[in-house]
This record gives C-alpha cells, sequence and structure tokens, in this order.
C-alpha cells in the first residue's frame, strides 16, 4: 500500500473536473499505450547492469506525452511532476513513495527516441491504429506547409545561428527557422506523410515525398503550381486541385476564382492540424539546434495531433 500525501487527498475532495483533467482521461483513454511501449522497449535501458534502476517506460512515456501537449522543457516538466498532482497522477509515481524523475532523467529518454528515429515509428503506429478504426482513408491528399521560428540571435556561445536552419521570404516578411511539410488524408485532414527542411526549401520540391501511390487527386496552395506535375498527375488519371496563380499576362477568370474557391474549402482541412500544434499544444518556435532533432519532436507532435482530432471517434 502507498502512503496517500495531502495532496492527494485534497485532489480527491476537489469539485470541478478542470479542463485538463478531462484531456488527460481522455488521451488516457485513446493513446495506443501498449503499442506504443513495445516500440520502445527493445532501446530503453533495462536494469541489472549497474548503476541507477531505470524508471518504468511506461511512467517516462506519459512525462514525454505532457511535455508535448503543454511545451515543457526538461526542467520545467520536472517541477510540474512536484507542484501538480493531476500531472503526478498521470505519470504514475506518488510523491510520498517513488522517485520522481529529474530533468536528466526525462531529457535521457528523450535523447534515447531520437537516436533509433522512435517517434517517426510512433506516429506510424498511431495512424494504423486510425486506418484499422477507419478514420484515416487513402484516395487523396492534401499537401501544405508551415514555417517554425528558430532563433535568430548571435548573442550565444557560438556567436553563430544554427547552421542548419535558414531564413525565407513569405509575403513581405523575413522569417528564420525550418520549415514542417505535411502530405494529409483529403477525408479526414489527418497526415500521413511529414518531411522537416529548412525554412528556404520550397514546398514543390517536397511534392513528391508527400504523395501515396494509390492518391488519386492532390490539392495543394498556389505555392504548389508545377506545370510539369500537373501534366504528369492528368497523364496519370490523377485530379490536379492545386490552386490557379494570375500572372500580368495572364489574370484569373470568374471560373478561375471560382475554382479556387473550391479547392481551397477543401483544403482547408489540413490546417486543423497546424492549429493544434502550434495553439493547443503550443509548439511555435523550435527547441532543439538541428532539423534532426526538432524533426523527431515533429513527429511526437503529429502524431498525438492526431489522437486529440480524432479522440471522440476513437473513444466511440
Amino acid at each position: 500500500m502507498k502512503q496517500t500525501t495531502f495532496a492527494s487527498l485534497a485532489f480527491d475532495r476537489k469539485k470541478k473536473r478542470t479542463r485538463r483533467e478531462q484531456f488527460l482521461s481522455e488521451m488516457e483513454a485513446v493513446v495506443s499505450w501498449a503499442a506504443l511501449l513495445a516500440v520502445i522497449d527493445p532501446h530503453y535501458p533495462k536494469s541489472g547492469r549497474g548503476g541507477r534502476p531505470p524508471m518504468p517506460l511506461a511512467t517516462m512515456l506519459r512525462i514525454y506525452f505532457m511535455q508535448q501537449w503543454y511545451a515543457l522543457s526538461d526542467p520545467a516538466m520536472e517541477d510540474s511532476l512536484y507542484e501538480i498532482e493531476l500531472m503526478r497522477r498521470f505519470a504514475g509515481p506518488e510523491l510520498a513513495d517513488d522517485a520522481i524523475p529529474d530533468e536528466t532523467t526525462i531529457l535521457k529518454l528523450r535523447h534515447h527516441l531520437e537516436k533509433h528515429g522512435l517517434t517517426g515509428q510512433m506516429m506510424n503506429i498511431i495512424n494504423d491504429t486510425l486506418e484499422q478504426r477507419g478514420l484515416l482513408l487513402k484516395g487523396g491528399t492534401m499537401v501544405d506547409a508551415t514555417l517554425i521560428h528558430a532563433p535568430p540571435s548571435t548573442k550565444n556561445q557560438d556567436k553563430k545561428r544554427d547552421p542548419e536552419m535558414h531564413q525565407t521570404m513569405k509575403g513581405n516578411q523575413w522569417y528564420f527557422g525550418m520549415k514542417v511539410h505535411v502530405g494529409a488524408d483529403v477525408n479526414s485532414g489527418l497526415v500521413h506523410t511529414v518531411s522537416v527542411t529548412p525554412a528556404n526549401e520550397s514546398g514543390i520540391s517536397q511534392l513528391p515525398h508527400l504523395l501515396r501511390e494509390e492518391d488519386r487527386a492532390v490539392f495543394g496552395d498556389k505555392g504548389y503550381v508545377s506545370n510539369a506535375f500537373k501534366r504528369a498527375a492528368r497523364k496519370a488519371g490523377v485530379f490536379w486541385g492545386v490552386s490557379l496563380k494570375a500572372s500580368k499576362q495572364h489574370p484569373l477568370t470568374d471560373a478561375n476564382k471560382r475554382f479556387n474557391h473550391k479547392m481551397s474549402s477543401i483544403r482547408a482541412r489540413v490546417e486543423h492540424v497546424f492549429r493544434v500544434i502550434k495553439r493547443q499544444f503550443g509548439y511555435t518556435k523550435v527547441r532543439y539546434k538541428g532539423i534532426a532533432k526538432n524533426a523527431a519532436q515533429v513527429f511526437s507532435l503529429i502524431g498525438l495531433t492526431h489522437l486529440y482530432l480524432a479522440r471522440r471517434a476513437l473513444m466511440n
């Protein structure tokens, strides 16, 4: 029997179910915990090899997910486990009896996930679950990209910016960072393919990597205009739903504008994934140096975003 702390007793007697409590309860129900743990377990440190015994993997994975959901650094996550009873309960440890993972332990799990490419595998497992439930279909793809900012300052130890990040212009504004390119299912709006590049990489260059062989339609904004791809798509019997771009010599006709409006209404669903990542989960700036480390976090965020968007259907 574990000793019940005053924090646990006070939590049990509270009169309101908070939004955070509701959210974590839903995530507890929809995450395929066993399948995700099975992917990580072969690479996770085992006890009996000297030194401190490792923290339970199930606890560490829950902590890692809470970091993504609440945009917490390693030190902030450690503090939250001490301060917030609800987050401690979701992770598993009891304050009076169990060791609370410190920030270094939390950091080591992230390094394991990055080293072995496990976040991409976890995203695929989540997608497989959604596909089995009929929530991720095949037939058409919407392509889009979003910018994630990186610190442009050179006031650091190396006196320079991250060399793997680049700047690009959007509208009349310059941005420095990386770009997340996605191919999303046209029926559900859920992402099936992800590519992470420096910000100066064009969307059209990533288009071939974002499509599936069985796709019969492609939708994109004006950044994906390409006569060569358009001809190839039509030759293959694939509907080309990329918005038309006007020029000084060829302004858009009323029919062209109606076509663009219709394509935009279809393509708008891909923005829901970006909204959750940036607004619900607070991922608007890169947390680490280098494309690979940040790409690993992006894969995690997209997988968790799918669970958030499909949570009601999964619970039913």
